[in-house]
């Protein structure tokens, strides 16, 4: 099962953008912002290690971080979907680790569902929300990120999201990825991730870092949930954000690698 590993950057860095536009990120390392009217979307990150093999994947760790503002100082609207088609040179390998059913965390805070899935878990860091309550100021609520293996099955590799809002709105909230195989040029995987309202929708998230592991042991044995190859200097992932008002939004992410053999 093949897929980028920039997954959690799309997923998470388009949450709040709230009309059309196409962002590219050049090979750096340094954050790429585009501004859409009002709206300001800071994304950045990075793999390690830079040098791959052009041909054998090699593991990698990954940190994803981003931000969303209005420059007008309104609430941004929460998205609803996310589609993610990933460079052909990225893997995602979860067969082995225990996969978590979303059942166990959907309604548990953040320890509890470190608890049930623990073994599954491939990824953590912090986000924060914006909640916009009716005739009410709006309210920045942070949260700790989990991010567990669902497992591979009939050719999709499944990942649950969580994370745990507290006062004033309390409440768990579970965003299913499903990946599946998509040959479209450089690209060889489709991640789809349905992410469900915050608080009926007064909900958005304004700004995360996330990290996700090179390496999980599982009793004596020890997996790499992500690798890579480098086959040409660099790796690609487009991202297309789906928003509740129907708006869209397009993220073109290009970060360098160096080829090796």
């Amino acid at each position: 099962m093949r897929k980028y590993v920039m997954l959690v950057l799309g997923l998470l860095a388009l949450s709040s953008v709230a009309a059309v536009g196409i962002a590219t990120a050049a090979g750096g390392e340094g954050p790429v912002s585009v501004e859409i009217g009002t709206l300001k979307l800071t994304a950045g990150g990075g793999f390690t290690p830079k040098v791959l093999s052009k041909t054998k994947q090699t593991p990698i760790a990954l940190k994803v971080e981003g931000s969303v503002k209005e420059s007008d100082g309104t609430h941004p609207p929460a998205i609803r979907e996310v589609d993610i088609e990933f460079d052909k040179g990225g893997e995602v390998h979860l067969k082995g680790i225990p996969p978590c059913k979303e059942g166990k965390i959907e309604a548990t805070d953040t320890a509890a569902a470190r608890k049930a899935c623990g073994p599954s878990l491939i990824g953590e860091g912090e986000a924060i929300a914006q909640v916009a309550l009716p005739e009410q100021p709006p309210v920045n609520v942070k949260t700790t990120v989990l991010v567990f293996s669902g497992g591979e099955k009939g050719g999709k590799a499944v990942m649950f999201v969580h994370g745990f809002f507290s006062s004033p709105v309390s409440g768990a909230i579970v965003t299913t990825v499903t990946i599946t195989k998509h040959k479209n040029g450089r690209y060889g995987t489709l991640a789809v991730a349905k992410i469900p309202q915050i608080t009926g929708g007064s909900g958005s998230i304004t700004s995360f870092h996330l990290e996700i592991f090179k390496s999980v042991k599982v009793g004596s044995k020890t997996y790499n949930p992500l690798s890579a190859s480098c086959y040409d200097g660099k790796l690609k992932a487009h991202v297309l954000g789906i928003f509740e008002d129907g708006t869209k939004a397009d993220l073109e992410i290009i970060r360098a690698c160096t080829p090796k053999g």
